[in-house]
């Protein structure tokens, strides 16, 4: 394939969604994950972390608890990478997470290329920048205020959770957050409002909130979204307005995902940007 054909990349990573034997037979959500992960260890102050460089292929970053589960996700687009050996491991990532949201039936989200990968692990940026769901609005608002998001962002991107499940050996929380956590939808916005949920120990032990029937859980950081007064709104208006969701989310994602990316004049990102900070 020639250099550059995004679109055939797009198809090759169309092709491996489908995972029979992984969870609800899909690859999709935890490569959502993969490219939200990769970029949500920015810090706009220090210009340091973001999507550019694909840091987590380095040991300190792969090895955040944070991150557990996503080595799957990398290992799913390994014979992408092979296909397609001019493409950056940080423009395959995060371009792997636009076209799994379109997959699932999510809006387009806008993606540029030309991020670079870094060549060491000298640039990691240190772990325990990403959300801690464990949490409530006080840590949310910190995360996502360092990362440049404002309050409506925060409960926007918050909908990923529209998509995948939990698994108690990797973040220690257990369930699905939706019925078809293959579908991206508005669901979620709608339980969180319309369900009755009720905190619970799962079976190792960890705190979490179930529905009547525990077959679908919430994060404390997702119950924080209704108790707060001021992300409340949007989740009202994104469990009732679908479309509003699906425009807000899909300026947000692409917002993430430039997170850390200066691009020069031809658009290719410049490394040495962030490393004058450090």
């Amino acid at each position: 394939m020639a250099a550059g054909d995004y679109n055939a990349v797009r198809n090759a990573i169309r092709k491996i969604i489908p995972q029979a034997s992984y969870d609800d037979g899909s690859a999709g959500p935890v490569l959502v994950r993969l490219a939200w992960h990769a970029s949500g260890t920015y810090d706009k102050k220090s210009g340091t972390g973001g999507s550019n460089g694909a840091t987590m292929r380095f040991k300190l970053e792969a090895e955040d608890e944070a991150n557990n589960g996503l080595e799957y996700a990398r290992k799913f687009l390994d014979p992408v990478k092979k296909q397609f050996p001019w493409i950056s491991y940080s423009d395959l990532w995060t371009l792997a997470g636009v076209v799994a949201i379109e997959y699932m039936g999510g809006p387009d989200v806008d993606w540029k290329p030309g991020r670079v990968d870094d060549v060491d692990e000298q640039y990691v940026p240190p772990n325990g920048r990403l959300p801690d769901a464990t949490k409530g609005e006080d840590h949310i608002r910190s995360v996502f205020y360092r990362l440049g998001f404002n309050d409506q962002e925060i409960v926007a991107l918050s909908g990923a959770h529209n998509l995948g499940r939990c698994h108690g050996e990797r973040s220690g929380f257990e369930g699905p957050w939706v019925p078809m956590p293959t579908r991206f939808s508005n669901t979620y916005f709608k339980l969180l409002l319309r369900s009755q949920w009720h905190r619970r120990k799962n079976s190792v032990g960890v705190e979490q909130y179930n529905d009547e029937d525990n077959e679908l859980m919430m994060l404390p950081t997702d119950m924080a979204l209704v108790k707060d007064p001021k992300f409340k709104p949007w989740v009202e208006k994104y469990a009732n307005d679908k479309d509003a969701f699906y425009k807000d989310f899909a300026a947000a994602f692409g917002k993430l995902l430039e997170l850390g990316v200066v691009r020069g004049p031809e658009g290719k990102a410049m490394r040495q940007y962030a490393r004058a900070k450090l």
